[in-house]
């Protein structure tokens, strides 16, 4: 669990979080959700420890990432994995060297060892006998695929996921969505999501915090999103007319009515 406490963070004369407060569960895909400009991607720099809040505490199992020393923080750091927006994969090495780089860095295992781990992470994402293939060689589902191998290849407790769907078609994007909450299902880890996505929000969403203007507008699940009333969170999920025809439909089911024909 991760907690977030009255963050508060300004850039110059921009104050871009206002005292935000929230609680990112285990076993649980938390989502992030908010327009370009909201404090979404600055509430997740912070939440990883990558920027550092003027006010506020960030809270995992109850520790304050905010004042720990160097020693304690990369202690957590290795608990964290990572999948960029970008998946981030290194164009010179093959796929196993990518996924094999975090246990290069925090492990001293065995060749043998960190081999085994990627061959069992890169079976898990359903990459098997693509070991030795360069990024170059390989799909952008399949570098997201890598990419995810590599943020869970240590076991991590904390998974943080920026964009996972951008640039990808849509059906690829329902096959990283569902691999993401099997992953976090399984392995009972924290996993914290920044999207815009809206097929993700519906899938995906046990848990979701939406930001607006650096506050926190709206907090719950994928199931009560549909009935807010909050018309800024309204607007934003249910941009379209099919996404607004779809909302009342939904909400007229609920209340055990017929829908109009």
């Amino acid at each position: 669990m991760i907690e977030v406490k009255n963050l508060r963070k300004s850039f110059g004369d921009k104050l871009v979080i206002n005292d935000v407060s929230a609680v990112m569960q285990s076993g649980k895909t938390n989502l992030i959700i908010g327009t370009s400009g909201s404090g979404k991607t600055v509430l997740m720099k912070i939440m990883v420890g990558l920027m550092t809040p003027d006010v506020g505490e960030v809270l995992y199992e109850g520790k304050n990432i905010v004042d720990m020393e160097e020693k304690e923080l990369k202690e957590i750091r290795t608990q964290i994995g990572m999948l960029f927006q970008g998946s981030a994969l290194f164009d010179s090495k093959t796929v196993e060297e990518n996924v094999m780089f975090p246990l290069d860095m925090f492990t001293k295992q065995s060749k043998a060892d960190k081999r085994k781990r990627v061959t069992e992470v890169l079976s898990r994402v359903n990459l098997d006998g693509s070991n030795k293939k360069f990024p170059s060689e390989i799909s952008g589902g399949m570098k997201k695929r890598v990419a995810l191998a590599r943020a869970i290849v240590l076991n991590p407790k904390y998974l943080f996921c920026d964009e996972p769907n951008s640039g990808l078609d849509p059906q690829t994007s329902l096959v990283i969505d569902k691999l993401i909450k099997e992953i976090t299902l399984e392995y009972n880890i924290t996993t914290v999501i920044n999207t815009h996505d809206m097929n993700t929000v519906m899938e995906s969403g046990d848990h979701i915090v939406y930001m607006h203007k650096g506050n926190k507008r709206w907090e719950g699940s994928n199931k009560e999103i549909v009935f807010s009333d909050d018309q800024e969170l309204n607007n934003f999920i249910f941009a379209s007319d099919f996404l607004k025809k779809a909302k009342e439909m939904s909400m007229i089911e609920a209340q055990g009515q017929s829908p109009k024909r």
